[in-house]
């Protein structure tokens, strides 16, 4: 069965020996063992287990038509609307596992994989572009299981519309050389989310106007070279109870340095075609299935979102104020209607041009956009709710002290003793006050891409006839 493990997922990350760089130091132990991955990679494990978990094997898992082999059901390219129907039922389970905490839970990139895969078509025939490289790609993820990361962003050197980079030594990665083995990369890419704890790295670049910095290829996270720059750790410790969501959904996010890598032939999709780089993700089904899997998630991370800020509002009895019920009560609009937008997306579900089942787009950017927006209104939300709660929060061990039966008495709530009171501010501090917290607010603001350019680029996209007819007929 063509199916991970948890235990084959840490082991081959860890035999790998990627090389990722914290601080000042390439890190040397296992990163399955390392306290800025552990946390994460532990979670993952325990995703790849359920696929296992008779229970749960249908749900997560697929038989191939074909092959008769089983693979993990985030990789299915929908033909029908059960197929679709099946995905998001697989993609919801994972999320409701982490709580949606986990951007790039496998599942992520197995979808941009496919959708992207499904796609290939729109190489066929263009110049320097190799569909079949594409296919073959998703095949062997698919049939090894394989977990992945991506870049797709240059470095922030210029914001500025016509910023052209004029450097002797290259800063946005670019091809610097093309010889019989392949191309060879150098420079740096951003924002590789899990970078250093994947199987693989995709990397797809639009080329603006330069030919050298467009292409699309994947590469092994250890290829010779590539070195994934670590930030500061946001995991706050080894407590699941002083830190609940940070020991266990901390990502880590790099920047991927290229020294002068060699990308195999057979592992390029494409490169030396401007208008391919600069298109073929937006004309393929990425954006569909990649908003689809995203907006999954999110409910189920807005329902985990709910459920703290009632249980913050119970434990201390303030459920009577008009302003806290409006906070409670606007969370649960915006799970409605996000759930909406999703049923509607799903309901609407057509074969694209290339014969994949796709979810109506439209739906899916709304939902996004709205998201994107509403999710920085959470954590003030909460600091307002918890007040000082927020900062009367000692370590879970002050509980075990000599001072222990004091604190669970003065510390207690309207429902919980002090200890048990204490962990669910913790929880609700590392939501939307810790390093974590903050980061998960910026993370889902920028997800995919900047809301306000998304937002021009959704108005662009249009169709404004059939409004502009009512205001016609009205004045004919």
């Amino acid at each position: 069965m063509s199916v991970r493990t948890g235990e084959a997922y840490l082991a081959g990350i860890d035999a790998m020996d990627n090389k990722v760089l914290s601080g000042k130091t390439i890190i040397k132990k296992p990163l399955s063992k390392h306290a800025a991955f552990r946390g994460v990679m532990r979670t993952q494990a325990e995703l790849y287990d359920l696929q296992h978990d008779a229970a749960y094997m249908d749900v997560l898992t697929y038989t191939d038509r074909d092959s008769g082999e089983r693979y993990g059901l985030s990789f299915l390219k929908p033909e029908t609307r059960e197929d679709l129907t099946r995905r998001s039922g697989m993609i919801k389970c994972w999320a409701e596992q982490t709580h949606g905490m986990i951007g790039r839970s496998p599942d992520y990139m197995n979808t941009v994989l496919m959708a992207l895969a499904a796609s290939a078509d729109l190489l066929e025939g263009k110049e320097n572009c190799f569909p079949d490289h594409l296919r073959s790609y998703y095949e062997y993820v698919k049939k090894h299981d394989l977990t992945m990361t991506h870049t797709f962003i240059d470095p922030q050197v210029n914001r500025g519309d016509f910023y052209f980079e004029q450097k002797d030594e290259p800063i946005a990665a670019k091809i610097v050389e093309r010889n019989a083995e392949g191309i060879i990369i150098h420079g740096a890419k951003l924002l590789a989310t899990q970078g250093g704890i994947t199987d693989e790295l995709v990397v797809m670049s639009a080329a603006g106007f330069e030919q050298d910095r467009g292409f699309g290829f994947a590469i092994p996270s250890n290829a010779d070279g590539l070195t994934f720059v670590a930030r500061e750790s946001f995991a706050g410790g080894k407590g699941k109870a002083d830190y609940p969501l940070s020991a266990r959904y901390e990502e880590m996010d790099t920047i991927v340095l290229f020294d002068k890598v060699l990308i195999p032939w057979e592992r390029i999709f494409y490169y030396d075609n401007v208008a391919v780089a600069n298109s073929f993700k937006n004309e393929s089904s990425f954006a569909a299935f990649g908003l689809h899997q995203v907006l999954i998630r999110r409910v189920a991370k807005l329902d985990f979102t709910i459920g703290i800020v009632q249980s913050l509002i119970e434990e201390i009895n303030i459920a009577e104020y008009q302003h806290v019920r409006k906070k409670a009560a606007k969370l649960v609009i915006l799970s409605e209607v996000l759930q909406s937008l999703l049923q509607q997306a799903e309901a609407g579900a057509a074969p694209d041009r290339l014969g994949t089942f796709c979810p109506d787009l439209k739906p899916l950017q709304v939902a996004s956009n709205i998201f994107a927006r509403k999710y920085t209104e959470i954590a003030p939300m909460i600091q307002q709710l918890g007040a000082s709660g927020m900062m009367s929060i000692p370590p879970v061990q002050a509980f075990k002290s000599e001072k222990g039966v004091e604190l669970n008495h003065y510390l207690q709530g309207a429902t919980k003793q002090g200890e048990d009171r204490v962990k669910l501010f913790r929880l609700a501090w590392d939501f939307a006050m810790s390093s974590f917290g903050t980061r998960e607010s910026l993370y889902e603001y920028f997800f995919f891409g900047d809301p306000v350019r998304l937002i021009s680029q959704f108005y662009g996209s249009i169709d404004f006839k059939p409004y502009k007819e009512k205001v016609d007929n009205l004045l004919s």
